[in-house]
């Protein structure tokens, strides 16, 4: 039962509870993200670079059965190796995309956070003894 116990003080801990409700939001902000990457910034890059499609660079590693597409989609779909490196772009620019606006958040949290003054330290109190002793030795210099 001491196990019990202490999964349930651990589990109950701020840091944990914390932790799992970061977890949760993290997960629903990749999705925006993923959504504003892949339907918004993506296609416009491929505009401007000349209509490409990150998700459709891909490099067949096997044989294709007759009459498969050569899409991305019908490829995985029958089983043929594909080496999707678009894929590995446009999850490489959400990442850059999440992080930066993860740096932009912070940044403005800490901006906005008020410091709080440095609490005065109380002036050290030297020890009764301690000045009995230097008395003494200021007594004997003299």
């Amino acid at each position: 039962m001491g196990m019990m116990k202490e999964f349930k003080e651990f589990a109950v801990k701020g840091n944990v509870i914390d932790l799992a409700v970061a977890v949760i939001i993290g997960a629903a902000f990749a999705k925006i993200v993923d959504s504003v990457v892949s339907d918004l910034i993506l296609p416009l890059v491929g505009a401007v670079i000349g209509k490409l499609d990150f998700s459709n660079f891909f490099i067949v590693l096997g044989s294709v059965p007759p009459e498969t597409a050569m899409t991305l989609d019908a490829l995985k779909k029958a089983g043929v190796p594909v080496f999707a490196y678009g894929n590995f772009i446009t999850v490489a620019v959400n990442f850059a995309i999440l992080a930066f606006i993860i740096f932009l958040m912070i940044k403005q949290i800490n901006r906005l956070k008020k410091e709080t003054p440095a609490a005065r330290q109380a002036p050290i109190v030297t020890p009764e003894d301690v000045l009995l002793l230097r008395e003494i030795r200021d007594s004997l210099r003299k």
